[in-house]
């Protein structure tokens, strides 16, 4: 849950973002660029979004190609209606003139392919107001929201949940598979509340809905997948109310309704017992579950495993995520060595005074119940260190295992140069689920650029989160239950969601 990773708090000021659908239309040669040839024309999408620290801000631009063939150069003009100045730009040439911006295509970026995108940024100094650009075009022609000119059909690849059963899934090689051995990714969001129902007061599921009505709103997004966070005091009863078997009833009912109507469910062990008084001034030093702890404890989680397996058994549609995001390494000074030990083996880690259960005596938990559902394991650093993954892994005699990496804009690896050395190499070997990810403001740039990267790689990504909270520091997908987006980052997570199909 955003609001408990305090060490995203290095943000950046709330930015303003617009994303706009368009289509470039054909343009005479010459009529943008005098002395220039006009590129091909290209059904695309911009995304803007403005990083605003008071006297300045930092512009980051998205071109994305949407239609089904490459092209070769771009232009992407706009102008603004304040006394914004350029200062320096980058990954284009960046030129100003009056109130009218003008960037072009390097050499090394002109081509988009089908499907991809490309990205430019610049600096600017301003005073007064910044209103955000509304009138991008690209190549000359005026994005219009529409398709292209040529084009007198739409298809799209997704495929709505079924009206039946969610598929039981498995491991296979670096994939998830059906029963019948299709490959499957796990494509939706996250429901937060299941962490802090209990602890918080606040009742079961924050007061929202978890009906027939609240899943077909989640279907209208073609959503296939919900991550739903749990406490482990509140499964035991240990702590907090609804507890126990009140609690426990909750969570089977939602999980079978969600499954009936054809949605995997991923549980997530997310907040647990253990007292961390030595942490940092920002770390919650409650024992009880009532925050995010460095790594799950010895005391309960293994008990709240048992439960939790033994409670889904036979239900392989069902997918455990056995810790949300362990830190175990911030204890140790950032000592990565001691951390990936920690996490693997448990024991008394350097730095922790409480027990901690390691991956390995939670999978132990699950796979003692005779429990055959498919394992995932968030890495260090929060779940975004993946590095040691592999040289770490457990062992499971089923061989059920994916990697949960977490990725949101302020974490280490947060650019496709990171993605592509630290990621997929690990996705080569064994299937990755981006268990969550969103970016620190309202916009959805990171986020698609990070969801394209992931469909490339055939990943599955659960957004956080599908609570009605307010889009003020990013991370909230809707405005109600009913599943109305918030602009930009539910406008933009909806509209690529209906563009996948979970079988591709």
């Amino acid at each position: 849950m955003p609001g408990t990773r305090k060490r995203r708090t290095a943000l950046a000021a709330l930015g303003a973002a617009v994303s706009i659908a368009c289509t470039v239309l054909t343009a005479a040669a010459g009529s943008w660029a005098s002395g220039t040839s006009a590129a091909a024309p290209f059904a695309c999408r911009v995304d803007y979004a403005a990083n605003d620290w008071g006297s300045g801000f930092g512009a980051n631009v998205t071109i994305s190609n949407l239609g089904s063939s490459a092209v070769d150069g771009w232009t992407l003009t706009y102008t603004y209606t304040g006394d914004q100045t350029l200062r320096n730009g980058w990954s284009g040439t960046w030129s100003q003139s009056g109130k009218k911006i003008t960037v072009t295509a390097l050499s090394w970026n002109s081509s988009v392919p089908a499907g991809g995108s490309v990205s430019t940024g610049a600096n600017f100094s301003y005073s007064g107001t910044n209103a955000k650009p509304t009138d991008f075009a690209v190549n000359g022609a005026v994005c219009t929201g529409t398709g292209p000119t040529t084009t007198t059909t739409t298809t799209t690849t997704s495929t709505p949940p079924v009206d039946g059963p969610a598929p039981a899934l498995r491991v296979s090689g670096n994939r998830i598979v059906t029963a019948k051995g299709e490959p499957y990714r796990l494509l939706g969001v996250s429901r937060s509340s299941g962490e802090f129902a209990c602890v918080q007061g606040k009742g079961m599921w924050d007061g929202g809905p978890v009906d027939q009505a609240s899943v077909n709103a989640m279907k209208t997004w073609n959503i296939h997948a919900v991550r739903v966070p749990l406490n482990e005091e509140c499964w035991l009863g240990v702590n907090g109310s609804p507890g126990g078997a009140a609690y426990q009833q909750a969570v089977k009912d939602y999980v079978n309704l969600l499954v009936a109507n054809g949605i995997n469910v991923i549980l997530d062990l997310h907040w647990t017992w253990g007292a961390y008084p030595t942490g940092p001034d920002w770390h919650c030093k409650d024992e009880h579950a009532v925050c995010q702890k460095p790594m799950p404890d010895a005391r309960y989680a293994p008990q709240f495993w048992t439960g939790v397996a033994t409670a889904f058994k036979g239900n392989d549609a069902v997918v455990f995520d056995l810790f949300n995001e362990p830190y175990p390494e911030i204890a140790s000074d950032w000592n990565k060595t001691l951390g990936w030990q920690c996490w693997r083996d448990g024991g008394m880690c350097t730095g922790l005074p409480y027990e901690t259960a390691g991956m390995q005596n939670l999978v132990d938990a699950v796979r003692a119940t005779g429990a055959t559902n498919v394992l995932m394991l968030g890495g260090l650093e929060w779940a975004n260190d993946m590095r040691e993954w592999l040289s770490h892994k457990p062992n499971d005699p089923l061989g059920n295992l994916a990697a949960s990496w977490h990725s949101y804009s302020n974490n280490a690896c947060a650019t496709q140069s990171c993605w592509d050395s630290q990621v997929a190499p690990l996705a080569e070997q064994v299937p990755v689920v981006i268990g969550e990810f969103g970016q620190n403001n309202c916009g959805f740039d990171y986020m698609r650029q990070l969801a394209d990267w992931a469909d490339a790689h055939h990943l599955s990504y659960l957004a956080w989160t599908w609570n009605p909270w307010g889009c003020t520091t990013g991370a909230v997908l809707v405005k109600d239950w009913n599943g109305t987006p918030e602009p930009g980052v539910g406008e933009g997570f909806k509209a690529h969601l209906l563009t996948q199909n979970p079988y591709r």
